[in-house]
């Protein structure tokens, strides 16, 4: 007989279930966990306290929370199912910043539902997200009274500061982080109802440029036209980053970047991209980049280069003829498979002084970096994922890519040797960063059930 997945039972109990479930997470969401500020320290502390709290009904063998040199993080484990794989379940509980205040329609830290939508700081990212792991487990052990694969989860409290001490955390409790698949809900999905799997991320290195053309600025009477200005030697330094069709134009750049097949572009073109609605996203900017691909194409398999900032000269209300004698810029290049940031350093370096002028000072200093990330597609959590979402959407589940970085999840992935299941249940109009940050209603209860369904399916096939 042909095993079906009790979807009737975890959906029903969803339902029932999902007005306390809201009511646990608003709690949660009430405590203003913003790890880049410190006199939140303390709210950070009884963050955490909060969530291992919230742990305890769901009998787990063991709940910590572990400290780190700045916040911490939470640890529990269920192994409970001997034979059966591990699922390490990974997410934040800080928070972002809520400025500017004045443009939030609800206080960010009183959660409030309109329109079908959970507004608050941290309802997506991640606090959300995260508690539908937590009300997964509990669907479980309710509806089929144990849980069906093992479980370890950690929550920590550091990554919209870059989450510094997580590989650390990683090191020092590596036998406690064993796990057959990571799973990272943290992501987007591809647009309201398409269930998403992020299957590559691009990565990070990000610079800044300093050239210093004398020791001081100078009278534009006196001096202009007879020595160099900083501005206008960093201008033609920027200028020359790209080629007019969009390509960067940085020696040796394209070497390392891997070929992408022609049907994983097509996979591409089947999702429903609308590029009217994206420029409505882009806020009207127009289109740019390297020709011959898509914009889709251009941010999830092509590499890119941006100017993030520029500084110079003088500034202020007024006028003042000055020549600058310093001038920089911010850049950050996003990366593909195979890159590697500090090759990306290297070549950056390289380029730039060829092209300094003379007698200029050249500084070029690393802010951050990070690697990209491609999933192992064809390993079988990925299709048990994609089911799993089909089921509890009712359409197919889409592979798709992340233009931004997340540098941890290759980390992760590299420190437990396993592939990251990215399975996200934001959306990219969500507000994850800005006031009035919201999670949908819907994507929190199908969200839940996806998962249930998804560590239900590991337990009966248990695809090690």
């Amino acid at each position: 007989m042909l095993h079906t997945p009790p979807v009737e039972a975890f959906h029903s109990f969803i339902e029932r279930e999902q007005r306390r479930f809201l009511a646990e997470l608003t709690e949660w969401l009430r405590i203003p966990s913003i790890s880049s500020l410190p006199d939140h320290k303390n709210d950070l502390a009884r963050c955490a306290q909060h969530l291992a709290q919230s742990l305890a009904p769901l009998h787990p063998d063991r709940v910590e929370i572990w400290p780190t040199p700045r916040h911490p993080a939470v640890f529990a484990s269920w192994n409970q199912a001997p034979g059966q794989p591990t699922v390490l379940i990974y997410g934040h509980h800080d928070v972002q910043p809520v400025d500017p205040i004045s443009e939030w329609a609800s206080p960010p830290f009183e959660a409030t539902v309109r329109d079908g939508r959970l507004y608050a700081r941290g309802a997506t990212d991640d606090k959300g997200q995260v508690w539908m792991h937590l009300k997964a487990i509990e669907t479980l052990q309710r509806c089929l009274g144990r849980l069906p694969i093992n479980l370890s989860l950690i929550v920590e409290g550091e990554e919209e500061v870059g989450s510094e001490n997580l590989i650390g955390l990683f090191r020092e409790h590596s036998k406690d982080l064993e796990a057959d698949v990571v799973c990272v809900s943290d992501t987007d999905m591809f647009q309201p109802g398409v269930p998403s799997i992020c299957v590559m991320m691009r990565g990070l290195a990000y610079f800044e440029i300093r050239l210093q053309s004398a020791s001081g600025d100078l009278h534009s009477g006196s001096f202009g036209g007879a020595v160099l200005n900083a501005a206008t030697a960093l201008s033609r330094l920027l200028a020359e980053l790209h080629t007019r069709d969009g390509r960067i134009a940085i020696q040796g750049f394209y070497d390392d970047v891997r070929a992408v097949s022609e049907a994983e572009r097509a996979a591409i073109r089947t999702l429903p991209f609308d590029a009217h609605i994206f420029r409505q996203q882009a806020a009207g900017a127009p289109d740019f980049g390297e020709q011959g691909f898509s914009p889709l194409e251009r941010l999830w398999i092509r590499p890119s280069l941006d100017i993030n900032g520029i500084t110079a000269g003088f500034q202020g209300p007024g006028s003042k003829t000055v020549i600058p004698s310093v001038a920089s810029a911010k850049l950050s290049f996003r990366l593909v498979a195979d890159q590697d940031p500090a090759r990306v350093e290297s070549l950056l370096r390289a380029h730039l002084a060829r092209a300094c002028p003379e007698g200029v000072q050249l500084e070029l200093t690393t802010l951050h970096s990070g690697f990209p990330y491609r999933a192992p597609v064809d390993k079988p959590v990925f299709s048990l994922a994609k089911k799993a979402l089909e089921r509890a959407f009712g359409r197919p589940a889409v592979f798709v890519g992340e233009g931004g970085s997340i540098p941890f999840i290759r980390q992760i992935s590299d420190a437990t040797g396993k592939p990251c299941l990215l399975l996200g249940f934001g959306l990219p109009e969500g507000n994850a960063h800005a006031p009035n940050e919201w999670l949908s209603l819907d994507n929190f209860r199908k969200g839940i059930e996806s998962i249930a369904l998804l560590y239900e399916e590991l337990g009966r096939t248990n695809p090690r």
